[in-house]
């Protein structure tokens, strides 16, 4: 049995080599929602409660409890985001911050295995806010992506290429699911990372202009 490895199998959605247009395919996700800078404790218990279900559910499917064993790469870690105050850019107020960080899980996933790796994963740990964690169904969306290299403080710069990308190609952003402004997917450990190496792949959600 071969394992599915997503840097290799689905490239092309993850490392942009400059501003581009990427049609993301309907997609499953565990998620977790909370508020408050990121910087702060409460937001790597988050994370914390993601990983045991992640981790639970591929080893269900590595046992083949939904037919035919499939081994993978647990998918990178994500994060929707907004403010609760409007503040971007060079204002941003971070403990106004309200974001969904989640984990996209393989097509075959369903709600019930969901279940039971949560479960599972809550009696072994007894963490409470893995009961908060949450089995979701993304739609297809048309997006502008590219890869940011440094540190979080300074991704302001690679959206404003992506802004003005989305213009010269008669793009609008809009808001993407839930009204959250863009996404971020941790290509690189920000746990293990210098900041400068940090590679963070951005999006936000866009139509064609009318």
């Amino acid at each position: 049995m071969s394992k599915y490895e997503w840097r290799k199998k689905e490239k092309s959605l993850y490392f942009p080599k400059q501003p581009e247009v990427c049609d993301l395919p309907a997609q499953k996700y565990i998620t977790i929602d909370g508020v408050g800078n990121p910087n702060d404790s409460d937001f790597s218990e988050h994370i914390s409660a993601l990983y045991p279900v992640a981790y639970g559910i591929r080893m269900a499917l590595k046992r083949g409890e939904l037919g035919e064993p499939f081994e993978y790469t647990v998918y990178p870690l994500e994060g929707i985001w907004t403010t609760s105050d409007g503040s971007r850019g060079a204002a941003l107020n971070k403990d106004a911050l309200v974001y969904r960080i989640m984990i996209k899980q393989p097509d075959r996933v369903t709600s019930e295995l969901f279940t039971a790796a949560r479960d599972a994963a809550f009696a072994k740990k007894q963490n409470p806010l893995i009961q908060q964690v949450q089995f979701a169904n993304f739609p297809a969306e048309k997006v502008v992506q590219a890869m940011h290299v440094g540190s979080f403080d300074t991704e302001g710069a690679t959206f404003a290429a992506m802004e003005s990308f989305a213009e010269e190609h008669h793009l609008t952003r809009i808001p993407m699911v839930d009204d959250f402004q863009h996404r971020e997917v941790y290509i690189s450990d920000f746990r293990k990372t210098a900041a400068e190496k940090l590679k963070t792949l951005l999006r936000f959600k866009v139509t064609e202009t009318k």
